[in-house]
């Protein structure tokens, strides 16, 4: 796979749009299995993952021994927060109010530059400003389907969906600081081992079930390829060579694939305006990569490769 996306030289935040917009498929995967417990399938998601994953574990294990007590708890970070609880609180979010899931993830960018600016020294440019609130404007737009009124319903649903949020933005950062000293497949490993502790540990807590059956397996295992190991392969290689910042950007392609999946997998329909901020956050993501990422954002000497590109 590496040696394929070398050769094809696609621009690290396409990949990344492109994993992001493979996470927006999950209410289609999801739906068949909504009757199951949610730390149940995420349990179950990271069994999976872990043991595609497995022959990279070790080595991984030793790569972030080898580069020190912070790295190794950025990794538990991004795998017991990101991977795991995250997941854990947007499915029930999902459940309980699925626009207010979505608008919520508004924060998610807003997160990631903070926490970019604070962890890794990346400092946006004027020009970033203009993507941001394009793909702000658009995030609205598809998740609204009454812009001028618009409604968040549900405080439980709104405090998880932000959690969440909050807890995905500071995985980005994490994800591009161990970027620094791993290579992408070795965070893959990471992120899925930790995130299979964290969630053992919810199924305990929370008196969950640990299996969910053969049927509900086979799209928990749908799940882990689509949604996990596939996107999650892509997310990190593209993440090698791409700024926290801009990558929190290429992401809102996962918000809107979500509204545009969620509204297909109950039977409804989209407004003009909803197409048209889908419309909006394809442009911007489809133009991110033609900008000269040091006229976007300003990165520390120790990323300095990546202002190149």
């Amino acid at each position: 796979m590496t040696a394929t996306l070398k050769a094809m030289r696609i621009p690290g935040v396409a990949l990344i749009a492109v994993a992001a917009a493979m996470w927006g498929t999950d209410p289609i995967l999801r739906k068949p299995i909504a009757s199951i417990d949610a730390t149940t399938i995420v349990f179950g998601e990271h069994v999976f993952l872990v043991v595609l994953t497995l022959p990279l574990l070790l080595p991984a294990l030793r790569a972030v021994w080898r580069a020190g007590p912070r790295y190794l708890a950025a990794a538990v970070v991004i795998g017991a927060g990101a991977s795991a609880v995250a997941t854990i609180l947007f499915t029930e979010a999902l459940r309980h109010n699925f626009i207010s899931a979505v608008v919520m993830q508004k924060a998610q960018p807003l997160v990631a530059v903070l926490g970019a600016g604070a962890l890794l020294g990346e400092r946006p440019r004027p020009r970033f400003g203009l993507f941001l609130v394009g793909g702000l404007a658009g995030l609205w737009l598809v998740n609204q389907t009454h812009p001028l009124d618009p409604s968040a319903h549900g405080l439980l649903a709104v405090g998880e969906a932000l959690a969440a949020a909050v807890l995905w933005a500071m995985g980005t950062v994490l994800g591009r600081y161990l970027g620094r000293e791993l290579e992408f497949e070795h965070i893959l490993a990471l992120r899925f081992c930790f995130g299979l502790v964290a969630s053992a540990v919810a199924v305990a807590v929370m008196d969950a079930h640990w299996y969910a059956g053969v049927h509900a397996s086979g799209w928990i295992l749908s799940l882990a390829l689509v949604t996990g190991l596939f996107s999650l392969a892509l997310y990190y290689y593209g993440l090698r060579t791409t700024p926290a910042v801009l990558s929190s950007l290429a992401e809102l392609t996962n918000p809107a694939v979500l509204v545009v999946a969620g509204i297909y997998a109950y039977n409804a329909h989209l407004l003009w305006s909803q197409w048209l901020g889908f419309a909006i956050i394809v442009a911007v993501v489809t133009l991110l990569p033609v900008q000269r990422r040091r006229e976007v954002v300003r990165v520390p000497a120790a990323d300095a490769a990546l202002a190149t590109g």
